[in-house]
């Protein structure tokens, strides 16, 4: 059994990840962090909790006091600039550590201020994590001792995007990333636009083009695949569900290449995976609701000829695949336990 710590424990992501930590046959949850709730039981600031008994009578704590605890695994939920600070001591004692936040996602600390309007908190310090969709970057992250878990918006994107990079089957142009997030992509810390009377029934487009936080993660993944990259626009929408997105890409293929060839690329990049499921024609195309409160990924393909694009779909829960489900996910494949270990059947 692993010794595990969840820092920033009472958020949304903190939550789903105590809930599939529960559920772990490897995992022994060894403390649970909260700035705003320490002193007080998990199970106090979230009822629903009561019948875990992994988390049953588990205190909360500040992230100082946790240092001190003997751990073999830490999963970071704090906010960014704030995670990388709590983490780091856990990884310098020999623990692995994953963290949630974007503090180690970009390759380039110069990149940072641009993205987080601030400069990294520790900078010298990026060399050490490993960047990993687990599908398409498990060989890099076994044994790693730090990871740095994707975004969900890149998570939606990436994963339907870069085997048709890698491929060669994006040509010249443009590709547009439409998606639409529910509201606990937001956090659970009360704002004006996540409020009830706001959000609810109605829709609306926040940080358009090339203006939103995870474009520089998307385009980093993209370059390391092709160098300079393709040309990306990611504009997000705010819809009044829960969880889930839902991203449609706009693609334009290379020569040659059509819907029929895209779904191909796609179905044997991911042929076997557990995890991600590449829709056939006469299955439709992803919904939010087919994988709400699980850590799948659908994606579908529709030829638009007359446009000269190729429309990919792919859905997934925020906060299961898009971040704590691919948490665990990453546990498991840097230890090469099964990937889905500790997920229902």
């Amino acid at each position: 059994m692993a010794k595990v710590g969840i820092l920033g424990a009472t958020g949304y992501t903190g939550v789903e990840l105590s809930l599939l930590l529960e559920k772990h046959p490897n995992a022994e949850i060894a403390f649970l962090s909260s700035e705003a709730s320490a002193g007080q039981e998990l199970c106090a600031v979230f009822p629903r909790l009561m019948g875990c008994d992994k988390i049953r009578g588990k205190t909360l704590q500040n992230a100082a006091s946790c240092q001190s605890v003997s751990v073999d695994v830490v999963f970071s939920c704090l906010p960014h600039g704030a995670s990388a600070e709590a983490c780091l001591p856990f990884v310098d004692g020999g623990a692995q550590v994953i963290d949630l936040s974007a503090d180690f996602r970009l390759g380039d600390a110069s990149l940072y201020p641009k993205w987080y309007g601030k400069p990294h908190p520790k900078p010298d310090r990026l060399k050490d994590a490993v960047y990993s969709i687990p599908e398409l970057d498990r060989a890099n992250v076994r044994g790693a001792k730090l990871i740095a878990n994707p975004g969900c918006y890149p998570t939606s994107v990436l994963l339907p995007l870069l085997p048709l990079v890698k491929a060669g089957a994006v040509g010249l142009g443009t590709v547009i990333a439409d998606s639409k997030s529910g509201v606990s992509g937001a956090g659970r810390k009360p704002s004006l636009g996540t409020a009830y009377c706001e959000a609810n029934e109605s829709i609306h487009t926040y940080k358009p083009g090339r203006s939103h936080q995870h474009l520089g993660e998307m385009t980093q993944q993209v370059a390391r695949l092709k160098p300079g990259g393709v040309p990306l626009i990611f504009t997000p929408h705010l819809v009044p569900m829960e969880r889930g997105i839902l991203t449609v890409l706009y693609v334009p293929p290379s020569a040659g290449v059509d819907a029929a060839k895209v779904r191909q690329i796609l179905s044997e990049a991911y042929a076997g995976e557990p995890f991600v499921k590449v829709l056939s024609k006469s299955e439709g195309l992803p919904a939010t609701g087919h994988v709400a409160h699980t850590n799948r990924c659908h994606i579908g393909v529709v030829d638009m000829p007359e446009t000269d694009m190729v429309l990919v779909v792919s859905a997934i829960d925020n906060l299961v695949k898009g971040a704590s489900g691919q948490a665990v996910q990453n546990w498991n494949a840097a230890n090469s336990w099964i990937e889905t270990l500790g997920f229902p059947a």
